[in-house]
């Protein structure tokens, strides 16, 4: 039987997924959304007093750091160094200047001012000086963090990390999807695609059995500024809000930390070198849909889709 443990954390719906052969639901469900807070407390950018906003502000000096932040903050390491500097967390100045100062909840949909932005200097993270024997980071004056669906990525395989042994479980961290492996029956379990072009309504269906599965796009998060649409992806090579053809990638991969860091990367590039660069990783396949309405998929990417697919091969 699949109990579901819906709730609300990091902004975002959630959901845990476990499956067994009890129709009765264990009590470790109730205490998924405590490991979120603890998580939140570490991580959130938006909590004056969490172990992240303190840590970015301080500058110029070694500052000991939780499990949490330092489990995420290697994370996001790997993520900056897959994607060649695209996926970093010393954006978010650039976020702030977007309009992105506020939760996505509480951020007003449309935001005035007499002041005319442009570019954002990013730091890169190479600048955060790391000491692993102390567990210790420094950011540098100018350098502030934010890790976004990084952390996301990171607490939902967390979670199917502690829910495994009980059974094959899924967590969909607000889109950022982890699967500990087949279900019972030896199935895979079906993801839905949500069209970024109808609400309530899946594009199409993915069958995964194990692994990771993240979309990153401009179709959910996105708000406007003096008439100028933004959204939460900042390119760090301008600052701004990315600029591309692409309204959502979606990416199938080994962790759910890849697919995000793929998908994101993928997004980011736009939808020439985005497809190259999924199809240049062997361990991704991904699924680019266009502004356009043409999809395009990576050759892998046929084997998790169910049915008549919508996506075409470019």
């Amino acid at each position: 039987m699949l109990h579901r443990y819906p709730f609300r954390a990091m902004g975002s719906d959630m959901l845990a997924i476990l499956e067994l052969d009890s129709d009765s639901a264990p009590d470790i469900l109730q205490d998924i959304p405590l490991w979120f807070e603890e998580w939140e407390q570490a991580l959130s950018r938006f909590r004056l007093d969490s172990e992240l906003s303190r840590l970015n502000r301080t500058f110029d000096q070694p500052t000991p750091v939780s499990e949490a932040l330092w489990g995420v903050f290697q994370t996001a390491l790997w993520a900056d160094e897959l994607s060649n500097g695209l996926v970093t967390p010393t954006v978010l100045d650039a976020m702030l200047t977007a309009g992105y100062d506020l939760s996505f909840d509480e951020l007003p949909r449309a935001q005035f001012n007499g002041m005319t932005f442009g570019n954002s200097e990013i730091h890169p993270l190479a600048t955060v000086v790391v000491d692993s024997k102390n567990r210790t980071l420094t950011l540098p004056q100018g350098v502030r963090l934010d890790f976004g669906g990084v952390a996301k990525g990171w607490a939902a395989h967390q979670t199917i990390e502690r829910l495994q042994a009980l059974g094959p479980c899924l967590m969909n961290a607000g889109g950022d999807i982890a699967i500990s492996g087949p279900r019972l029956d030896g199935s895979a379990w079906q993801i839905g695609v949500s069209s970024p072009f109808e609400a309530g309504n899946d594009f199409d269906i993915l069958h995964v059995y194990k692994g990771g599965v993240a979309s990153s796009g401009k179709d959910r998060r996105n708000w406007k500024r003096n008439g100028i649409l933004q959204h939460h992806i900042i390119h760090p090579g301008t600052g701004l809000p990315v600029d591309t053809d692409v309204v959502r990638a979606t990416v199938v991969a080994p962790t759910v930390m890849e697919a995000e860091a793929a998908a994101k990367t993928a997004f980011i590039l736009g939808s020439e070198l985005g497809l190259e660069w999924v199809e240049s990783h062997p361990s991704c396949a991904g699924m680019l849909i266009m502004e356009s309405g043409e999809v395009y998929i990576s050759p892998s990417m046929p084997e998790y889709l169910q049915g008549a697919m919508h996506a075409i091969s470019k």
